[in-house]
């Protein structure tokens, strides 16, 4: 039989671990609980869901950029850039800059970084779009930007009159845009983020592969009631255009309502504006679960 003093010692051994116990036990039951609802937004393979329609618009306003955008399964996200002093810094306005912000810091680095682990951005290697909108004059801020693309050509499309060879990022150039001076480049690492005006011409995908306009433009529609019907088949017939000359469609300054992302990607618009990353991210995976 044990002896008096090991039942005291044991008992006086329990007294003393036993908030550690209830400790461990709360940590581990808390670390499942993390577990369970980490696996119900992301794929079996412990891939975050990729939303190939998803845009973070002015991505870099966000708490961390890229990586809240990428954590949620945006495959597009975008970035303002000015070329002050030989450097590519990313913001909004001009007085907001800092020396820090850089596009190679916030973007191209984290993206590399990703691609060079696992070949690709997302674990699924669905495809991820990188809209770079030039505030600065576009020609010399164009020619900063592709020497800085150039040592992450291995992860980026590639370009040609005839063809586009799909990488990990696909850069598109918005704002101002220096057509011509992109266009010229061999090889050509980013492409042209047209107009719907440019719908009418002779571009190509090849040349333009998104097309970007601002939706009250075009749209009086701005959520409230139904979309009317003469505005809805003018989206569709957009899109349809669109579609037809191999590009991709995107609108900006779509007011941030769940009834209007719906009305769009119902559409088949194909990129979804949001600065509410988890508004529209909780949108689109409804309405993938309801298809």
């Amino acid at each position: 039989m044990p002896r008096d003093e090991d039942i005291n010692w044991l008992k006086m051994t329990l007294r003393a671990t036993f908030p550690y116990l209830v400790f461990v036990a709360v940590f581990v039951l808390g670390t499942l609980v993390v577990i369970l609802w980490a696996s119900s937004e992301t794929l079996s393979d412990g891939a975050v869901v990729p939303l190939e329609r998803a845009h973070a618009h002015n991505d870099y306003l966000h708490t961390q950029p890229l990586t809240d955008a990428l954590d949620r399964g945006f495959c597009s996200v975008e970035a303002d850039i000015y070329l002050i002093d030989g450097a590519l810094l990313v913001a909004h306005d001009r007085d907001k800059v800092a020396k820090e912000k850089t596009l190679e810091a916030l973007y191209l680095e984290p993206l590399w970084k990703r691609f060079k682990a696992q070949g690709s951005i997302f674990q699924t290697a669905a495809p991820v779009t990188l809209l770079i909108d030039i505030k600065s004059e576009g020609e010399s801020t164009f020619a900063a930007l592709n020497t800085a693309l150039t040592p992450y050509a291995p992860m980026l499309t590639h370009f040609t009159p005839a063809e586009t060879n799909a990488g990990a990022v696909t850069v598109i150039i918005s704002g101002n845009r220096a057509v011509d001076a992109i266009l010229a480049t061999s090889p050509r690492l980013a492409g042209v983020d047209g107009r719907l005006s440019d719908l009418e011409g002779s571009r190509t995908a090849q040349e333009f592969p998104l097309i970007s306009d601002n939706w009250t433009n075009h749209f009086s529609w701005r959520g409230e009631g139904p979309l009317p019907d003469a505005e809805k088949e003018k989206l569709l017939d957009i899109v349809s255009r669109t579609h037809a000359k191999g590009m991709r469609l995107r609108f900006w300054a779509t007011p941030q309502r769940d009834v209007v992302w719906k009305a769009l990607y119902d559409a088949g618009v194909d990129l979804l504006n949001a600065d509410d990353l988890d508004g529209l991210r909780n949108l689109i995976l409804g309405a993938s679960t309801a298809e």
